[in-house]
């Protein structure tokens, strides 16, 4: 997995491509409506001075309307103005922020669908969906609100600080002695929250994964009467999230009221210092001032007050980043070389093992060991063995979802490694024992890996793979829409439409795990006619433990304990009186 090259905030930089102008038109619009907000303090000062403090520059309204009434009007198309920026300013961020979360959104699921096996095999399906959905919000929210959080914070207070050290130095430095201790504070919170945020992201992946579990298995759990059982083991997972979130919680509330204290100190301070001013030292300090200094007290107390929320909110963010970009930056290890073959036309279907080992990384034992045959363009080359004996393994070479340890898998008489995966795999129909159908209908489930096929050409597969009966008989026939998994249909029916799945990408190479497994006889000897009888030329490898199915094959090759031992036709391995001889006699029962 590549290791991270960006920081987070770079990160999220680069995927504003396109919209960063409109995002520092934002950000620049922040800073504006919050030099702004100085205007009213600043009139209402002038009209206090000039029109309300008795004094030899007292003025009286009705000689100076002018002045008055254009200080008052200043005053309210200024306010507007702020008001309608605030407005620009929100809509600018928010527009960015979908877009960024559309942009990454696209992008994380373009690079999970491109992810090997080994991928699926780390990650769990719950924690993919909480890092597109939940964690990806977080990213929204530091783009939408964090941001602009953070520069009206800052622009705010930068703004109130050189207007009041311009009013008066003394008044300014007094307000400003608590800045260091509201530092401080955040700074020790920031330290507390952050490990809080990532086991929160952690134990939300958890509980989606639990549900996520249950939710697709639920067939399991009724068989075995176990509702109560998972309930409360969600409930646990629901406990834990819970208990978290309120720690994480309870952090911020902790550092609250240190923080709200402080804020609050504020007005105190003014009110006595500003006081001590215009008692003792009213010539340097007008009443005119202390209604500035009132007027925009809020502007250094609810900028320390939100301080403490955005630390949270950057840490949440912060956290969510951290899982977002791991799955952003991580590259699947199998791939196309730079010098990959272009092979655009149709395969022939020839696929040759030659001595090829494998075991998985997480595995001490190899699966397979030594393995080498031949498959010719056209030929049958049916797989048996015990259970757990790398039947399933040997075929997943053949597309490369994995790689073998040692040796080479060949198609066409070329390395499957130097082939482009796009087009090997389109060359390969592979139908699996665990069939998975999407919920659409079962037109759509057919055509699925060629949707540009004619609606007679989904019936001839669908006859082919003997569904065509069955599928007529469904209410709305092949526009019948299957439920998730393919509920509402039996397990044979399930192989028999993921066969005609198979089918219809008119494969060079037709792999089938145990497909008919859940069919009965005679439709398995129709499945067997119907494969005979292809009217597109196909190498068939398939794997079976019934030997109704393997007798027919071209060549039969027997796995024990991951290594070849027996291979030949169905005659030619009874004939050597091995395993194959007694899984002939076990289920014929006859004497071989």
């Amino acid at each position: 997995m590549e290791q991270r090259k960006k920081s987070k905030l770079g990160w999220l930089w680069e995927n504003m491509s396109g919209y960063r102008i409109l995002f520092i038109i934002s950000i620049l619009g922040t800073v504006v409506y919050n030099a702004m907000q100085l205007v009213v303090p600043i009139f209402t000062q002038k009209i206090v001075d000039n029109f309300l403090t008795p004094g030899p520059g007292l003025k009286k309204v009705s000689e100076h309307t002018d002045l008055f009434f254009g200080l008052l009007l200043a005053m309210i198309l200024l306010t507007v103005l702020r008001v309608t920026i605030v407005y620009l300013v929100c809509m600018g961020c928010e527009h960015v922020s979908q877009k960024v979360l559309y942009r990454v959104r696209t992008y994380l699921f373009d690079k999970i669908e491109h992810q090997d096996m080994k991928f699926y095999a780390t990650y769990r399906t719950g924690d993919l969906m909480t890092r597109l959905t939940g964690d990806l919000d977080a990213l929204r929210h530091m783009i939408a609100w964090v941001s602009r959080a953070i520069v009206e914070s800052f622009s705010l207070l930068g703004a109130v600080a050189i207007y009041f050290f311009i009013m008066d130095w003394r008044m300014a430095l007094c307000l400003f002695s608590l800045a260091p201790f509201i530092y401080v504070i955040i700074v020790i919170f920031k330290n507390k929250v952050a490990p809080r945020h990532k086991e929160l992201r952690e134990k939300l992946a958890s509980l989606n994964t639990a549900a996520q579990e249950n939710i697709s298995g639920n067939r399991v759990v009724k068989a075995f009467a176990r509702e109560d059982y998972e309930i409360e083991k969600f409930n646990r997972c629901n406990e834990e999230y819970s208990k978290t979130n309120q720690k994480t919680a309870m952090t911020w509330l902790t550092f609250y009221p240190y923080i709200e204290s402080l804020a609050n100190i504020l007005p105190v301070v003014l009110l006595v210092v500003g006081g001590l001013f215009l008692i003792y030292d009213s010539g340097n300090f007008t009443m005119g001032e202390y209604v500035a200094f009132s007027s925009l007290i809020w502007a250094l107390c609810n900028p320390m007050r939100l301080l403490g929320n955005i630390m949270n909110e950057f840490q949440r963010f912060s956290a969510a980043a951290d899982k977002v970009m791991e799955i952003y930056y991580s590259e699947p290890e199998i791939v196309d070389k730079p010098d990959a073959i272009d092979k655009p036309e149709r395969f022939q279907g020839k696929v040759e093992f030659k001595h090829v080992s494998f075991k998985y990384e997480d595995g001490k034992l190899p699966i397979l060991e030594d393995i080498s045959f031949t498959a010719e363009p056209g030929e049958t080359v049916a797989i048996m063995g015990e259970t757990g004996c790398g039947k399933t393994s040997l075929i997943q070479l053949i597309p490369r979802f994995y790689e073998p340890t040692a040796g080479e898998v060949l198609v066409d008489g070329v390395n499957v490694k130097d082939l482009k995966l796009t087009q090997l795999r389109k060359n390969i129909g592979l139908a699996t024992q665990d069939v998975l159908l999407y919920s659409d209908t079962i037109d759509g489930n057919i055509a699925f890996g060629d949707t540009h096929i004619k609606a007679e050409e989904v019936v001839k597969f669908a006859k082919y793979s003997a569904a065509d009966e069955f599928i007529a008989k469904m209410p709305e026939g092949y526009d019948t829409i299957i439920g998730e998994r393919g509920v509402g249909l039996s397990g044979g029916q399930k192989q028999r439409i993921s066969l005609a799945r198979a089918l219809a990408v008119r494969p060079a190479i037709l792999i089938l795990d145990d497909t008919t497994s859940a069919v009965d006889m005679e439709t398995e000897k129709q499945i067997q006619h119907s494969l005979e009888n292809l009217d597109f030329p196909c190498t068939k490898i398939i794997i079976a433990q019934r030997i109704s199915t393997t007798k027919f094959a071209d060549k039969i090759v027997v796995l024990q304990h991951g290594r070849i031992t027996e291979c030949g036709s169905h005659r030619e391995l009874i004939e050597k009186k091995g395993y194959y001889a007694q899984m002939v006699a076990l289920q014929t029962g006859e004497e071989v």
